[in-house]
Order: C-alpha cells, then structure tokens, then sequence
C-alpha cells in the first residue's frame, strides 16, 4: 500500500457517471476508499455514511470516490437503490492492485483474492496524506472528514 508521504498511484478508471482520473482531482483534497462489493451490509453502510456527509466533504474541497471491482451498471444500481452521492469507480484490476487492496483473504478456512476495506486521503500535491487500513465502518467516514478538514 502506498504510504503517507508518497505519490498517490496514478489511476484511470471507469465510473458509473463518467471516467475517473486522479489527474482530475489535481489541486484538490481526494478520499479514496475501497470497499470489497456494491450492496452488502458493511459497503452499503460505508457508502450511506460517506454520502451522508457529502456537503460537509465539499465544504472541505475534497473529493469522494468509492472504489470496488463491480460493473459499472452495478454501481449505477448501487447508487440508484441507496441514494448515494459519492462517485462510484469501477476498477478492472490495476487500481486496487497499484493500491495494494488487492489481498489473499480466509473465510471459513477457505482462502480466495478479494478487496481489503482501505481508505487513503491524497493531498491537493497528489501525495498520500493519511491511509487507513482493514477500515471498520462505524464512524470512519466522520474521522476521514476530520482529517480532510485539518489538511491544508
């Protein structure tokens, strides 16, 4: 995983409103958080919260943008169902691989490849400002709010 005080990994990927770039949030403070698959209890919950909060992120002039491997027609449905705000990136691999969100995961005893909840606060320089890792959903949109805001 990239750390604090390196270059965030350049990325392209699609979107469910448009590509995503993180040459499009050049200048600005950027949230991007992965999450492992649209409509289970914990993303949708991350994605209510982070989109709850929506206003307060744009006072902070940052950017929020979820990130999972699903279709992009899945994160349409995804945002449809729920009302979420956040944009929604759909990654065909490389981003969470560069990210490093990309890990072997056991449930059960039975080992598979799947997404670690990560969140990274990349600064307007493109740097990695702070990154949470193995994320717990209760309360990490605020405290990713808190450090947004104390960013310059």
């Amino acid at each position: 995983m990239p750390q604090p005080g390196t270059a965030a990994p350049p990325f392209t990927m699609a979107g469910d409103t448009g590509p995503i770039s993180l040459a499009d949030f050049a200048g600005k403070k950027l949230v991007l958080y992965f999450y492992p698959k649209d409509d289970t209890p914990g993303c949708t919950n991350e994605g209510k919260d982070f989109s709850a909060l929506q206003a307060d992120f744009d006072a902070a002039d940052t950017v929020v943008v979820g990130v999972s491997r699903d279709s992009v027609a899945s994160h349409a449905k995804f945002r449809a169902k729920y009302g979420l705000t956040v944009l929604l990136g759909s990654d065909p691999g490389d981003v969470t691989e560069a990210y490093g969100t990309w890990v072997e995961k056991s449930m059960y005893g039975k080992k598979y490849m799947g997404i670690e909840r990560a969140t990274f606060l990349i600064g307007r320089d493109g740097t990695v400002a702070q990154l949470w890792g193995k994320v717990k959903v209760p309360g990490h949109a605020a405290a990713v709010l808190d450090a947004a805001r104390t960013l310059a």
